[in-house]
């Protein structure tokens, strides 16, 4: 008799809502992701880093991204298999693509700017896609899967 090894199959959670352009929308989204990532059972530290992020990029597209009428996009991805977390915001406004700062002196200096470097920081990789007809998706991924466990010394 024959048996198979069981396969695990791979698991991808999402989550996605829709918020007003507004800073009580951006506040929102960092709650709530912050809340759905804790039920997905991810690190704390993740859920740290993705707060922070979650905060910028909806605070960005409250900002800059927004058109009157026109509400905000967040979106989380999980996959489990990879251990990656996608964070995607998506707002009304392609025309206006982010530009990190790539000095963090001149960000030192201004009253603004420091919102991207953050999420350059915070973020195992992020960029952007358009998304027509006339919107811009921002995202950043973290590495969320837990490094492997090192070796207990016995004795």
């Amino acid at each position: 008799m024959s048996t198979t090894a069981p396969q695990f199959t791979a698991t991808v959670r999402t989550f996605a809502q829709l918020l007003s352009s507004t800073r009580r929308g951006a506040r929102l989204a960092r709650l709530l992701a912050a809340e759905q990532l804790r039920a997905w059972d991810v690190s704390p530290d993740v859920i740290e880093r993705a707060e922070q992020i979650v905060a910028e990029l909806a605070a960005n597209a409250a900002l800059h991204g927004s058109v009157r009428g026109r509400d905000f996009r967040l979106a989380l991805t999980l996959d489990t298999e990879t251990g990656i977390l996608r964070i995607a915001v998506t707002d009304a406004r392609g025309d206006q693509l982010p530009s990190p700062c790539t000095d963090s002196g001149d960000a030192l200096v201004g009253e603004s700017g420091r919102g991207l470097l953050l999420v350059a920081t915070l973020a195992d990789r992020w960029g952007t896609d358009p998304y027509p007809p006339a919107g811009k998706t921002v995202w950043a991924e973290c590495d969320a899967k837990a490094p492997a466990s090192s070796p207990v010394a016995t004795r």
